[in-house]
This record gives structure tokens, sequence and C-alpha cells, in this order.
């Protein structure tokens, strides 16, 4: 092999590399968005409410059970 298919190899992978590398980051920042509260349309802001919603449906259960 001469030094000109040896530049194209490491141009390919360097290509192949960098495309990944970026694919990774794009989805790195996409979950990590999620993770963030953002009133009301995030993942962790629907958390937040099933939360609220289960624990007030365990003090009703609660108040049903000491009756």
């Amino acid at each position: 092999m001469n030094p000109a298919d040896w530049a194209g190899i490491a141009v390919s992978a360097t290509t192949l590399i960098g495309a990944m590398a970026i694919g990774v980051r794009h989805l790195v920042k996409y979950y990590l968005s999620e993770l963030r509260p953002n009133s009301g349309s995030s993942l962790k802001d629907q958390v937040g409410r099933l939360e609220e919603k289960v624990e007030l449906l365990t003090d009703l259960v609660k108040q049903v059970i000491t009756k």
C-alpha cells in the first residue's frame, strides 16, 4: 500500500469516529434535556406529578383503612 492509500484509510476512519462522536453527543444532550424540569413536558415533571398523585392516593387509602 502506498501513502495515498494509508491517508485515505486514515481519513475514512477519522470521519467515521467523528460521526459516531457527534451522534453520541446528540443523544446525550437529548436525554439530559428530558431529565431537567421545563414547566410540564419533561420526563422529570411527569414523574413529579405521578409522585404527588400516588402520595394523595396513599393518604386516601390510609384514611379509609383507619375508619
